[in-house]
């Protein structure tokens, strides 16, 4: 459930206000009292009203479907995909203002409409570049943890170490220890969700340097959130530049069941600070079936490549076609296709797409993801392997990374971790203006199922 503000229950963007420089601080603060009315009203007026069933397939099957969490900054529609608070990707891109004239959106610009429920002005979200800058500045005790870290420790393993390390830094848990009212632990919530956003970046790219090059970090703080990033990671070209606000802005939020949101929103949940609720959604992310998923698309598109060019075989769809049964008769699965929820193509895989097309239309690994699609819906289809044959984000996101020399693909999901904690953290910020509870479900036994079961 969205609760958004009126001005964005019509159609945009006649409705979406244009606003002179204003705090971003000072937004949220005159939008919490009508929020916290709004849902009081709600509670008690309509908290009766039934939602849906629960079945037992849903119990067993991952609570699958199961309406049970309200959450403000996106929504995924089966059939129509993500929409960050009532935008579509294409709606973003048209809306949101970009680094340069009708480039990709900026990150800066998608936190503030995730945070607001507003299309910030181009001064707003160049004010939140700034801010983060300002707000970037590492502890003392957390490059020497980096550069100490085993080379074999996963750029996971040491992101979300690094970030719980940073939980010395925390506003938020320093107002809870010292009694503050808990109508204000927001304020310091706020303070932490930046501060995390601003630092992430620094982190990220120092993990990479020092594991797979020379550990030197080079700044540019001329630059967009995006543009500092890609520089201090070592990739200087603006079209890269480009493809990394285009990446995270398509990564940051895809509603609160997934797994790293719900870790998020359930470990901030017991008031742990943005600090460590975030390390708990990254740990969320690292798993094999959730973020890593892109990095497993890569080396399957990889081994393809590689057999096809050992046996001299051309790419094209017979080709790929037997490639991909082959996969399936030796019981793998061809990763990149099928979603949780989704029914139809992927419109972060679809964005992705259009990308390509744009700037590397002739790279041979896009060639190879390109063929792929037009090839793998139908196998799947014709054998009932899943729901959803249609590719998802994942699909598409490492063959555009290659192009421009990004080949380390099992760091690639610190990237998607640097994009996601935007959505998840956006959304804590809510869940504690708004003082949602502890998350408590109720659990059931194998005995309650079968006596259910059985009446």
């Amino acid at each position: 459930m969205n609760m958004i503000r009126s001005s964005l229950s019509s159609s945009y963007p006649k409705s979406f206000c244009v606003r002179g420089v204003s705090s971003l601080k000072d937004i949220l603060s005159n939008q919490i009292p009508e929020k916290q009315k709004s849902l009081a009203k709600l509670k008690k007026e309509y908290g009766h009203v039934t939602l849906g069933e629960v079945t037992i397939d849903q119990v067993i099957g991952g609570s699958r479907g199961i309406k049970t969490m309200m959450w403000e900054t996106s929504n995924l529609d089966a059939n129509e995909g993500i929409r960050f608070r009532g935008l579509t990707i294409p709606d973003c891109q048209k809306n949101l203002p970009g680094y340069v004239e009708g480039g990709e959106p900026t990150p800066e610009a998608l936190i503030w409409l995730l945070l607001t429920a507003e299309v910030p002005t181009k001064a707003q979200a160049d004010s939140l570049t700034e801010d983060f800058h300002r707000r970037s500045k590492l502890p003392a005790h957390i490059e020497p943890m980096i550069r100490s870290f085993p080379k074999n420790m996963h750029p996971m393993t040491q992101f979300a170490s690094a970030l719980c390390a940073m939980q010395t830094e925390s506003k938020f848990a320093e107002a809870y220890h010292k009694g503050t009212n808990k109508k204000e632990l927001w304020k310091f919530a706020f303070e932490d969700i930046l501060d995390v956003i601003a630092k992430m970046p620094e982190v990220a790219a120092l993990i990479y340097r020092c594991r797979y090059h020379d550990g030197k970090l080079t700044k540019n703080e001329s630059l967009d959130y995006s543009g500092n990033f890609s520089t201090m990671l070592g990739f200087s070209d603006p079209k890269f530049h480009e493809l990394m606000r285009l990446y995270m802005v398509i990564h940051s939020d895809h509603e609160g069941g997934n797994a790293s949101a719900h870790a998020t929103h359930l470990v901030g949940s017991t008031l742990s600070d943005p600090y460590l609720a975030y390390t708990g959604g990254l740990c969320a992310l690292a798993g094999p079936l959730h973020g890593l998923a892109n990095q497993e698309v890569l080396g399957w598109i990889k081994s393809l490549q590689e057999e096809f060019k050992k046996a001299n075989k051309p790419i094209n769809k017979q080709t790929i076609e037997e490639f991909a049964l082959s996969t399936l008769n030796s019981g793998k699965v061809i990763p990149g296709y099928g979603h949780a929820v989704l029914r139809k193509t992927d419109p972060r895989y679809e964005a992705q797409r259009q990308f390509a097309l744009k700037h590397l239309p002739n790279d041979e690994l896009f060639h190879i993801v390109s063929t792929v699609y037009e090839v793998v819906p139908g196998v799947l289809t014709s054998l009932g392997k899943v729901k959803n044959p249609w590719p998802n984000v994942d699909a598409h996101s490492g063959a555009l990374l290659c192009h421009y020399g990004f080949t380390e693909y099992d760091y690639y999901t610190v990237l998607f971790g640097v994009s996601r904690g935007m959505g998840a953290l956006s959304q804590l910020f809510w869940d504690r203006a708004l003082g949602l509870p502890l998350e408590r479900p109720k659990s059931v036994t194998p005995e309650f199922l079968w006596s259910q079961a059985k009446k």
